[in-house]
């Protein structure tokens, strides 16, 4: 066990290291991108609620500028919910549906993408002002131009997630679905990362390298449970099997391996899918457990301040899953459910950073 006097002081890195030189321009960066990460929870969540809401496909067309003002005429509307009218969703799912019923789902999504906007600009024109007048370091103006390039990717992932579901589906397709998300997640991930590298600093040396290593493990159970998450919602599983801890009264849900290949089971199989994902949340429920209790065990402050928060976290965040399955996934609880995920994801990273050891 190492004392807190090994952790770095918080503008270690100043000479030749991560970042900016200056404190100031550090600790100014850094607050800048708590906030944005803050904003790509938000992000997620509203996300979550298109999804929950079947509004996705409401928006026919990917226009990154002009659909930045959604229909502002009786006629606008028309021809929007016209194009609406010519896809598989409403011909399958929702004929009938009124201009009125259009409207609330148009504008659901018409905020998502509004937002998504919104976050990209909250990266790209803070940016452009700081290269402008430089001072950032060379590490750090690459890792944000990635988050800038990786911004620009989730838009057209977003739209090609889209696509999916206007011709031949009545939704969005899993896959692409999961794989929005994810990279929404290493967005969070590189954000929280760099926010904590400036704020922070790092450890001079290992802490505990059987800690750290459990912290990789569970930083990698959270990502895979909420990208089976995504296979959950995509698939529209949690309305099935709404009983807990059973499936149908069994463990392991009855045909459970009733697709061929097997493997297709895990992406495409709805009792395959929500059991996946429930013994995933056990297992990182259990691991945040267990980081918990070791962390208590070290004398770093911050990492035992981050043990707990990642214990909490779970514990909610399985509490949240369970409800929203026996309440029959109710849009509330099920939004909390993605944030959540989110929230543990990020507060799994500080921790590993705190564990991290700063290079020479």
């Amino acid at each position: 066990m190492r004392p807190e006097t090994d952790l770095l002081p918080r503008h270690a890195e100043a000479t030749g290291g991560f970042g900016p030189s200056d404190p100031a321009l550090r600790r100014r960066v850094g607050r800048w991108l708590v906030a944005w990460a803050i904003m790509l929870l938000v992000t997620v969540v509203i996300g979550g609620v298109t999804r929950l809401t079947e509004s996705g496909l409401s928006i026919t067309e990917w226009k990154p500028v002009s659909g930045v003002l959604p229909p502002l005429s009786e006629g606008a509307w028309q021809s929007e919910f016209l194009k609406y009218q010519q896809i598989p969703e409403y011909r399958e799912l929702n004929v009938g549906m009124d201009l009125g019923g259009f409207k609330r789902v148009y504008l659901v999504e018409y905020i998502h993408r509004l937002w998504a906007r919104i976050v990209g600009l909250a990266i790209g024109v803070p940016l452009v002002v700081l290269l402008i007048r430089g001072g950032l370091g060379r590490a750090l103006t690459l890792r944000l131009l990635l988050l800038l390039g990786l911004m620009a990717v989730q838009g057209v992932m977003g739209w090609y997630m889209v696509q999916s579901g206007l011709s031949e589906r009545t939704e969005v397709s899993q896959y692409r679905l999961a794989a929005h998300l994810l990279v929404a997640l290493v967005l969070v991930g590189i954000a929280v990362w760099t926010a904590a590298d400036l704020l922070t600093g790092r450890p001079r040396t290992d802490p505990d390298p059987r800690l750290r290593r459990g912290a990789v493990a569970l930083v990698g159970l959270v990502a895979l449970t909420a990208i089976a998450g995504a296979f959950v919602a995509g698939l529209d599983a949690g309305h099935a099997y709404n009983t807990f801890p059973l499936m149908g009264g069994r463990v392991v849900p009855r045909g459970y391996f009733q697709l061929d290949p097997w493997w297709r089971n895990f992406f495409e199989h709805v009792p395959a899918a929500q059991f996946n994902h429930r013994l995933l949340g056990i297992l990182t429920t259990l691991a945040a457990l267990g980081i918990w209790r070791m962390t208590r065990r070290v004398s770093i402050g911050r990492s035992r301040r981050w043990g707990q928060a990642v214990g909490l976290a779970a514990l909610l965040q399985v509490g949240l899953g369970v409800a929203t399955l026996l309440l029959f996934v109710p849009i509330s609880l099920a939004a909390l459910h993605q944030a959540g995920a989110v929230v543990l994801l990020a507060f799994g990273l500080l921790l590993l950073h705190g564990l991290t050891p700063a290079r020479a």
